[in-house]
């Protein structure tokens, strides 16, 4: 772990805040869903390790599914904007009251294509929780009913956030140095 630490410019947001926001979380979730049918519905890969965590807090029945989207290849740092879904849910959610769990929003494309997507699917409702957000890089328009923390326009890793599949592993959210990912090329961990 300490290799990986060693390319992390600063810690955001500690293990600890992590988890006492989470608690924070899963309360209003079992408030706001007590007595509903409720689904989760968690975007991989990056929203496993805040999905994990999240359903030991939350105190009513429900159930999990996934999805797996891409907006992002290989070593980018940034969205291509082009959206395909790579795993589909497993059962239907007709009639159901489908919270989506996300690791972070940014742009909102992709959110925005996950939310239409599942409308046609004619759920009871639609939320989404997300642990982190960044309203300063908004593009479209999405409507976020659980937020774990804003957080600044700034490339964040660990728990669950990766940078070509690296970092995820870190117990905190933390800032990338800027050399990791900006000479690509030279880089020991882009795997390039």
């Amino acid at each position: 772990m300490a290799d990986l630490e060693k390319d992390i410019a600063k810690i955001l947001i500690t293990r600890e805040q992590l988890q006492a926001r989470i608690a924070e979380l899963g309360k209003a979730i079992s408030r706001d869903y007590a007595g509903k049918d409720l689904l989760l519905v968690c975007v991989l890969k990056g929203g496993v390790l805040f999905l994990g965590d999240l359903v030991r807090e939350i105190h009513i029945p429900h159930s999990i599914d996934f999805m797996a989207i891409s907006s992002y290849a290989g070593a980018r740092t940034e969205s291509s904007g082009v959206v395909r879904i790579l795993m589909d849910l497993n059962a239907s959610i007709e009639g159901r009251n489908v919270l989506i769990v996300e690791d972070i929003i940014d742009t909102g494309r992709t959110l925005s294509y996950i939310t239409e997507n599942l409308r046609t699917r004619n759920p009871a409702s639609l939320k989404i929780c997300t642990l982190l957000n960044k309203p300063s890089r908004r593009e479209v328009k999405v409507t976020v009913d659980f937020v774990g923390f804003d957080i600044p326009n700034e490339f964040v890793v660990g728990y669950g956030l990766d940078y070509n599949e690296l970092y995820r592993n870190l117990p905190f959210v933390g800032v990338l140095k800027p050399e990791m990912y900006t000479n690509l090329n030279e880089s020991p961990t882009t795997g390039s």
